[in-house]
């Protein structure tokens, strides 16, 4: 039986300085990898990555990373890939949630979702890909592992264009094994379907859904939530941060462009 250790990979991992990230750094640096926290927040982010040595793994770090521009995709992965002596594996997480009926539609908003979290992951494959594959600055293949959501899954109101975005990452997902595959990258290529979680993000959504007056209240919300979900809870960080691990690992070996779904059935 194979089992979760990631003592000598390298990882990346994008939004990584709070909430899912967070957390998902943790995992992968318990579990012995190398992680390099990628993020916008320049006074978080180099604290965080300090504090994953208490996790486990060594030589963690920090780089800027603004998901939605792609010179700056190619600067933070090769300085992480200089930082860790490789790179392996990408979670491409960072993402952006801006409640909104239809009717209501902000063109802005939704550009920014679509930039943030369709572009900027699809940016991420690319530079995973050039990075990892033969020929590339760390060239032995690897993982990438692209966070999508329930969302994608399910028709939750107010959640359109995000949820848009999410059925999204699932395609290119799909497309990016494909591609690995056929031009002998050796990147296997999956992605995950979180459920709701009470993060920063999973918050901020259950009380614009209230506000907007889909529910009476945030409580009211989360409770509908709960309803749809056979395992009768919210989601916690440390589900999805396991999820990753093992997408991560040689136990997943022959998973190859899927969606995991880890949702407590919600989505089924």
């Amino acid at each position: 039986m194979t089992d979760l250790d990631l003592t000598g990979r390298k990882a990346l991992v994008t939004g990584g300085a709070q909430g899912l990230g967070e957390g998902m750094a943790q995992a992968l640096a318990a579990a012995g990898a190398t992680v390099v926290i990628a993020d916008l927040q320049d006074d978080l982010g180099p604290k965080v990555a300090e504090s994953l040595a208490n996790f486990g793994g060594s030589g963690h770090g920090f780089v800027h990373l603004d998901t939605t521009d792609d010179a700056n995709w190619e600067s933070a992965v090769a300085e992480a890939t200089e930082l860790m002596g490789g790179l392996d594996t990408l979670v491409n997480n960072a993402g952006i949630e801006i409640t909104s009926l239809l009717v209501d539609l902000d063109p802005a908003a939704a550009r920014k979702q679509l930039e943030v979290n369709l572009l900027g992951t699809a940016l991420g494959l690319k530079h995973a890909f050039r990075t990892m594959r033969p020929g590339g600055a760390a060239g032995h293949g690897g993982v990438v592992i692209n966070v999508a959501s329930v969302a994608a899954t399910i028709a939750f109101p107010g959640i359109a264009v995000y949820s848009a975005t999410k059925s999204g990452v699932d395609r290119l997902t799909r497309v990016a094994a494909m591609e690995s595959g056929k031009l002998g990258y050796g990147v296997r290529v999956n992605c995950i379907y979180p459920g709701l979680v009470p993060t920063a993000m999973g918050a901020g959504l259950a009380n614009d859904v209230a506000e907007i007056g889909l529910f009476g209240s945030p409580e009211e919300a989360v409770g509908a939530v709960i309803e749809l979900t056979p395992s009768g809870r919210l989601g916690e960080v440390s589900d999805m941060a396991d999820a990753v691990v093992f997408l991560a690992s040689d136990a997943s070996r022959f998973v190859n462009g899927v969606g995991l779904p880890v949702d407590g059935g919600m989505g089924m």
